[in-house]
């Protein structure tokens, strides 16, 4: 009966690299592209700007809720099931949200695509690095940096271009025929993976820890503009650290925790999460606070100083053609340790006064933050997991974002506080403030370097025969059908 079916042939790795690539552009394109329209969107609902910010606010907060349980269901259901689930619904609700004939269906879609970004990132992940073992991992930065630095830095631009001359429903449209696309090709691409998780669902680490950094992602996001004594945030601030420690202490001591805090304790895997983490809060924090030292400086429109960190994201691009080239001839510790120093005196070097002045400067040393950091982050995402095998990758995979997300947010939080007050809408006459924010985000950076002397030496080494087009470990090229199922 099968032999009726004509099924198109796809290589299942060039598959993921194509669905993965495609995913993540919607899902990075989306986290910063609405962000020019929302006083349009508030026009046209006839509603005040503070209640259209509950549009990025819905994202951000499903975003993060959807992290902690992204692994469980990617090990208990198989990774090709929930990705595509996640897809499809990220899909239709990018529809939804083109269509919202009000505000509050706009804000439930935006909350469902959040939830479903959630999950896309770290299963996304999982599909990509169980289908390349690690000595191929290498190959994988110029598919790593599309989604993670060209994307978002593209939303802005591309949100204020679609805005102007179509209409803010088209910053949603886009996502449909894209999203449609990587899912049919996902159905007849995809291999599926099924772990197979031991024991039961642990839901008392889930209601610890998904409200936890739902709460805190909120505080400290809308802490810095809304200010920190606001009751909605500081409620939000201090029952998520409460729930928060809650969550560890139950993980580190239940026998099947939705969260594996143990992984942590693996010396590369480890190391590089807290790299993850140290490197998001130094990166997230400059390109926070440096647009508002370019205005204070130099009296510069909101425009002009998101344009003048565009630079970081070409850096970053050129990073991604030559980490593949260099990690195999000099492994992580060589790579990361000197490029962390180069970007942290890089950093330092915008706070000294009479750079942001100068507008080839900014452009210059933008574009030097992308190369020498990009190459640092590219470096610690595709050596930290050598370490992790298949079993543990989608338990991994979940926890790396998650580290990696309260790190930004924590960057951004820290250089908002330095600023003063948390209210930090307008630049300030003084730029004292600002300069001293951008070096606490160099002293973030500088402080990864001695994480990153944790980092192996040598890069991940082919097995003696290898064979580029051997399944990866679980998997079987000839059973086009039949899941890996494991556990």
């Amino acid at each position: 009966m099968s032999g009726l079916l004509i099924r198109p042939r796809i290589r299942p790795r060039v598959a993921v690299v194509l669905v993965y690539t495609a995913a993540m552009c919607m899902n990075g394109l989306d986290s910063t592209i609405v962000n020019p329209a929302l006083y349009t969107i508030a026009g046209d609902f006839g509603r005040p700007l503070s209640a259209a910010n509950t549009v990025e606010t819905a994202f951000l907060v499903a975003l993060a809720v959807g992290l902690p349980v992204a692994g469980w269901l990617g090990d208990r259901f198989g990774t090709k099931r929930v990705f595509l689930g996640a897809l499809t619904a990220f899909t239709i609700a990018s529809a939804v949200c083109g269509l919202a004939p009000d505000l509050n269906t706009l804000v439930a879609a935006r909350a469902v695509q959040g939830l479903a970004g959630g999950l896309l990132t770290p299963v996304g992940m999982t599909l990509l690095f169980r289908a390349f073992p690690p000595h191929e991992r290498m190959k994988l930065a110029k598919v790593l940096i599309v989604p993670t630095a060209l994307m978002p830095a593209l939303g802005p631009p591309l949100g204020g271009l679609l805005t102007e001359h179509l209409s803010w429903h088209w910053l949603f449209f886009v996502n449909v025929p894209i999203g449609t696309a990587a899912v049919l090709l996902g159905v007849f691409g995809l291999r599926e993976h099924v772990e197979g998780p031991e024991g039961k669902f642990d839901t008392v680490g889930f209601w610890l820890a998904t409200p936890a950094l739902g709460l805190l992602t909120y505080a400290l996001g809308f802490g810095p503009s809304q200010g920190w004594t606001r009751p909605a945030v500081a409620v939000s601030a201090a029952m998520g650290s409460v729930l928060l420690v809650a969550a560890v202490l139950h993980q580190v001591r239940a026998k099947t925790p939705l969260l594996k805090l143990k992984l942590l304790a693996d010396r590369v895997y480890g190391s590089a999460s807290a790299l993850a983490g140290v490197t998001a809060a130094g990166l997230m924090g400059v390109l926070f606070v440096f647009p508002l030292l370019y205005q204070a400086s130099l009296g510069a429109s909101a425009l002009d100083a998101g344009l003048s960190v565009f630079p970081e994201a070409v850096g970053l691009m050129l990073a991604s053609q030559v980490v593949d080239r260099l990690l195999p001839k000099l492994g992580p510790r060589l790579l990361t340790v000197p490029a962390l120093l180069v970007a942290a005196a890089v950093f330092a070097t915008l706070a000294i006064p009479g750079v942001a002045e100068n507008a080839w400067s900014v452009r210059g040393l933008m574009f030097l933050i992308g190369l020498v950091l990009g190459t640092a982050v590219l470096t610690v995402q595709i050596s930290g997991f050598e370490s992790i095998g298949p079993a543990d990758m989608g338990q991994a995979m979940g926890l790396f974002q998650i580290v990696r997300t309260l790190g930004g947010a924590l960057g951004i939080a820290a250089c908002a506080a330095v600023i003063g007050g948390g209210h930090v809408t307008e630049a300030a006459a003084d730029p004292g403030p600002y300069r001293t924010a951008v070096w606490v985000t160099a002293a973030l950076v500088a402080a990864g370097a001695l994480i990153a002397l944790r980092l192996p030496r040598e890069a991940p080494q082919p097995p003696p025969f290898d064979d580029e087009d051997a399944p990866p470990p679980g998997e079987d090229l000839a059973a086009d059908e039949a899941p890996a199922v494991k556990g």
